[in-house]
């Protein structure tokens, strides 16, 4: 492994006021308030939806912006913060690339959609933006206490570009359901986030790491962010909805679908583990993957029971994935995956995309067929690999600050961390090296 020098003094403002003033530019020169008068189908994600969701309260949609918002800033920041080490980068670093991809992400979602010239803003373009920013969060989680925020930043800005080229495609071209995005956020942002952390593989970090594990408050944060996704991700599902049945649908099927995924969780997880007992990396992550799996097809009339059943299969196929399958992938594959977004993410988002592919072969949802969507499925899989590829070699370039092996999953080395902290998180190092002596 390479001696890289962290310090970031020049290379994070320079890169990080950069692109906060070539975005000014643009919104300056492309941005304008929605004035209502528009009468053209807005830009967006569900971009299947024929009618306009334009509508005669502006901010009508204000209350889901928020949920959406909370689940962004709150939900998956505090999610990744089961670190022992890694806490301030966990949530600290989620702020800031959400902070800007939601800007980048307004802008290129809304290019193929100018009226006059112009991107009329709104807030269901804000929660569109949002959504763009999720799928980078969830490859965040892929590489998190590996790489330095000059890295993560080009990767915001390459992933969201990515991102929005697939959904066009798929949504906008192909004309695929997906309203609660299994499909183009779920499963794109997992499989770009392991295809950057296969290229940025650290041979040095096979065995672990000393700070590559949880503490009993690092997991009870954690619990927060879980939390937060679990009670909002209704509303993540059926933001962007046709109003009415189809978003009460959207509601509904998510709302069934969590709770019968938590349960399936929590039996997998004892069913699994030592004397029958709980894993609180399953309960955090497991219990979320209802919500991811039934994206898909949130607004399609599968019924309560169909929700039901994609939520416990969520659930199961999850909890499997953490306790067998990540090993698998980090040893035999090379996936380093630090948050196990494969299982949370992209096993639970393809199950989304097939059981789309189903209910479309059912004819849950008009002018829904099961090769358009199996289409978007396959699009969103091969832009997320080959967009994730060329973007980890991007990051792998030797000056952008990344940290030595050693240094990996500890904030110190890119926050100012106070003294007390360094002690503890010094004696605890300390303390864990003597338990694996004495087990030894």
């Amino acid at each position: 492994m390479p001696a890289y020098s962290t310090n970031i003094r020049l290379k994070f403002p320079i890169l990080a006021l950069i692109l906060e003033l070539v975005t000014i530019l643009l919104y300056a020169l492309f941005v304008v308030y929605d004035d209502g008068k528009t009468s053209h189908h807005e830009g967006g994600h569900d971009k299947d939806n024929s009618t306009d969701h334009h509508e005669e309260n502006p901010v009508a949609l204000y209350p889901m912006f928020q949920d959406v918002h909370v689940m962004i800033f709150i939900g998956f920041g505090f999610l990744m913060t089961f670190l022992k080490r890694y806490g301030f980068s966990s949530v600290g670093i989620n702020l800031l690339l959400a902070a800007f991809g939601l800007q980048w992400g307004l802008l290129l979602q809304n290019i193929w959609h100018l009226d006059d010239g112009k991107i009329k803003l709104s807030i269901e373009k804000m929660i569109n933006a949002d959504f763009s920013t999720a799928t980078v969060l969830i490859s965040f989680g892929a590489v998190l206490g590996k790489t330095s925020p000059v890295q993560l930043l080009i990767m915001t800005l390459l992933e969201i570009t990515t991102f929005c080229l697939n959904e066009h495609l798929a949504v906008g071209v192909l004309g695929a359901s997906d309203v609660g995005a299994s499909m183009t956020i779920h499963a794109f942002g997992a499989y770009f986030g392991l295809a950057v952390a296969r290229v940025l593989y650290r041979p040095g970090l096979r065995n672990g790491h000393d700070n590559e594990g949880s503490v009993y408050h690092s997991d009870l944060f954690a619990m927060i962010g879980t939390v937060y996704l679990w009670m909002f991700w209704p509303s993540f599902n059926s933001a962007i909805a046709e109003p009415g049945t189809p978003q009460l649908m959207a509601i509904t099927n998510t709302y069934f679908s969590l709770a019968a995924c938590a349960l399936a969780a929590y039996a997998m997880s004892s069913l699994v583990e030592h004397k029958g007992k709980l894993d609180m990396v399953h309960i955090q992550n497991a219990t979320l993957a209802g919500g991811v799996a039934v994206g898909t097809c949130a607004d399609m009339n599968i019924g309560p029971f169909g929700a039901m059943v994609i939520g416990v299969t969520a659930g199961v196929i999850s909890t499997l994935g953490f306790k067998f399958l990540s090993p698998i992938l980090a040893s035999n594959l090379g996936i380093q995956d630090t948050c196990g977004v494969h299982n949370l993410h992209g096993m639970p988002g393809i199950l989304g995309g097939l059981a789309g592919i189903l209910a479309a072969l059912l004819g849950r949802k008009e002018h829904v067929t099961p090769g358009i969507q199996a289409a978007a499925l396959a699009s969103s899989l091969g832009f997320a690999l080959v967009g994730g590829a060329i973007t980890g070699l991007i990051m792998k370039l030797p000056f952008w600050g990344q940290p030595a092996d050693q240094n990996c999953f500890d904030d110190s080395i890119y926050w100012e961390v106070p003294e007390d902290e360094e002690e503890a998180g010094e004696s605890l190092t300390q303390a864990d090296h003597s338990k694996n002596k004495a087990e030894a």
